[in-house]
């Protein structure tokens, strides 16, 4: 009978977990629109109040300020508004200053113009280049200009966690206000919304093990909101109009509370992903030299495509992926390789590995066998990457 296949592809989509599925088809099960108030709408309502507290707890926020969303990708959107709202009042922002290595959602700029987007520089390993922040910044103020500054906490690919804290402190001594793409960071390392000093914060629910199709928008501290992108009715406070989609939420909150618990891992995780680094010669071992994500790495072998390395795991029963799962289709170098300046052979070569709740050491030492007899077959004449 052949092993059953080994998924190492969290950073794509974990697996639902069991407890989200009964949530969700509970909440299948059940009947009323949350905005009704009869007694079917109260339980729909509680629902999704219920997992809002979840939500919020993931992150350290106020309940109140979170916003679910159709996804990651909607909440990033959403958040780069060019008008933000504070209390009734009105405040326009003039530029985006977005990192080099940030999801598509976010590197499209959101609402704002292309003209009115700046991508900020990354070093070698993918950290966010802080002076060049810094005189973007100084510019736009000498200006008389309003920034928003946009910086992922943890890249999706090779998993660098970025100094968010840092960089929010950096904007406020120019009256920027700051965005952070947390959804690969939360579930992973600690997350809390007012520790980083962020205004804005966006989670996806697939990347903890809840179901696709709901993310969400944490607003921080401050009264700042961006304006509604889905407009047309009063849900989510009039901040995301749309009949909300019960079951998803209800799966979002539960994936979430796990999640939290899930952080007492990390240090497990970590070694697990410096003992697949150790082990997967002749890799090249991407933005190692960074503080990174405990369960996720970026690995290259020089000269063989990653297209083809891909394929080879997967015929062995072992799920990664090359790059973002947002450019599937598109096997070639990513635009975090280029950001990172990775020589072309390499950025060619790069592959992600990323595990998560449901992997166990015997998954390690699978992979890193099937890795071995892979790289047997594959690069028979290449020696260990020192």
């Amino acid at each position: 009978m052949a092993a059953p296949r080994l998924y190492l592809d969290y950073n794509a989509g974990a697996p639902l977990r069991a407890e989200v599925r009964v949530a969700m088809v509970e909440a299948l099960g059940a009947t009323g629109n949350a905005s009704s108030v009869h007694g079917e709408g109260r339980a729909a309502r509680a629902r999704i109040e219920r997992a809002r507290r979840q939500v919020a707890a993931l992150v350290g926020a106020d309940p109140v300020r979170v916003i679910f969303t159709s996804g990651g990708t909607e909440a990033n959107v959403t958040a780069l508004s060019p008008v933000m709202k504070v209390g009734a009042a009105e405040l326009s922002i003039d530029a985006l200053l977005v990192g080099a290595t940030e999801h598509p959602s976010v590197l499209a700029g959101g609402r704002f113009g292309a003209d009115r987007v700046q991508t900020i520089d990354v070093d070698g390993a993918g950290r966010l280049d802080l002076a060049d922040l810094e005189r973007r910044l100084a510019a736009l103020s000498g200006e008389g200009k309003r920034a928003l500054v946009s910086v992922m906490l943890a890249n999706n690919e090779t998993g660098t966690i970025q100094p968010v804290a840092e960089i929010a402190a950096l904007a406020r001594r120019f009256g920027a206000l700051v965005h952070t793409d947390a959804i690969q960071a939360a579930g992973r390392i600690p997350v809390d919304v007012a520790a980083l000093g962020v205004d804005l914060l966006t989670l996806s629910a697939h990347k903890l093990g809840g179901p696709q199709g709901a993310g969400a928008l944490v607003l921080g501290g401050d009264l700042v909101s961006p304006m509604p992108l889905v407009v047309g009715g009063g849900q989510e406070k009039y901040s995301r109009a749309g009949t909300e989609n019960v079951a998803a939420i209800a799966g979002f909150g539960v994936a979430a509370e796990l999640a939290r618990a899930d952080l007492g891992r990390r240090d497990e995780w970590a070694g697990w992903r410096d003992q697949i680094a150790e082990a997967a010669g002749p890799a090249v071992l991407l933005s190692g030299e960074a503080e990174r994500l405990p369960q996720t790495l970026s690995l290259s072998v020089d000269g063989l495509a990653a297209e083809t390395l891909v394929i080879a795991l997967d015929l062995e029963g072992v799920a990664v992926s090359a790059g973002s799962a947002c450019s599937s289709g598109k096997v070639g170098v990513s635009h975090v390789m280029r950001a990172m300046n990775v020589p072309e052979s390499q950025a060619k070569a790069a592959i992600r590995v990323s595990f998560g709740w449901e992997t166990a050491e015997a998954d390690i030492r699978r992979f890193t066998e099937v890795w071995g007899r892979v790289m047997r077959r594959l690069a028979p004449g290449v020696t260990r990457a020192a």
